[in-house]
């Protein structure tokens, strides 16, 4: 095998969203625990809980899980671009949903504050927008692996919303041959059309790239849907069932360079 390219998800592989998400949540509800003398853990469950099951009811559900837009995604994204309609229903239903998942999380713990409910709708985007993270190696590895191969970034959601969140960290986009999001393509991983979609945009056949992400249900089961050599990057060390199987499994991309030098 010869590796000509490697593909690469972004969230919680080479931006670490799950630091910003928690640490805008954090600093949203110490806001509410001090407006109302709520524990901010309890109050951080109850708005994602109320967050999750008020998403769930929209239409634009379905369509949210095929492109890869999840529940907190919504609670910050402003979703004005991308040509399918589903978008603009989005749009028009993000501010409310954003008020109404604070205010019911409030209301679930007892607190009726309308008034707050949108103060802390406001809080938690303008808060999410300060708070980019990128995992300590991620620019070492892309300096080293752009000498050898194509680097291509295949990432799920919408299109406004992830392209916001690279202009976070803009020197990070300058390293890949081609950026491909879901919602500019209409289908999100895992389908197999995003992935031969991804393929054309550098010239790659399936035997000739790799997928590296951090979910089994999507990057991986893609990639190994498409043919392609996948790469699990697990940081966590959550134990998988035999379901869907990575070609390979890593720990951190440190351990990737390495790795393709035996592929």
């Amino acid at each position: 095998m010869s590796v000509k390219a490697v593909l690469f998800d972004l969230d919680d592989t080479l931006l670490w969203d799950e630091r910003s998400v928690s640490e805008a949540f954090r600093n949203t509800c110490r806001v509410g625990a001090e407006a109302t003398g709520l524990n901010e853990e309890e109050l951080e469950a109850s708005v994602r809980r109320e967050a999750r099951a008020l998403y769930e009811t929209y239409e634009t559900f379905s369509f949210t899980q095929m492109i890869g837009i999840n529940p907190f995604e919504a609670l910050w994204g402003n979703f004005k671009k991308g040509e399918h309609d589903m978008f603009r229903k989005l749009e028009l239903l993000a501010p409310d949903y954003r008020v109404q998942s604070w205010t019911n999380g409030l209301a679930a713990l007892g607190v009726h504050n309308a008034e707050l409910g949108k103060e802390l709708a406001e809080y938690f985007p303008a808060q999410r927008r300060t708070l980019p993270y990128v995992y300590d190696e991620t620019f070492a590895i892309l300096d080293e692996l752009r000498q050898e191969y194509k680097l291509l970034l295949l990432t799920n959601g919408s299109p406004d919303l992830q392209q916001e969140k690279l202009d976070g960290v803009p020197s990070l986009i300058p390293y890949f041959d081609a950026i491909v999001i879901s919602g500019n393509f209409g289908e999100g991983k895992p389908s197999t059309k995003l992935f031969t979609h991804a393929m054309e945009q550098i010239g790659i056949s399936a035997n000739e790239g790799v997928m590296v992400g951090d979910k089994l249900t999507t990057d991986i089961l893609g990639a190994n849907r498409a043919g392609m050599t996948s790469i699990w990057i697990n940081r966590h060390g959550h134990t998988r069932n035999d379901e869907i199987i990575p070609s390979y499994e890593i720990k951190s991309l440190t351990d990737l360079p390495a790795l393709l030098k035996q592929l």
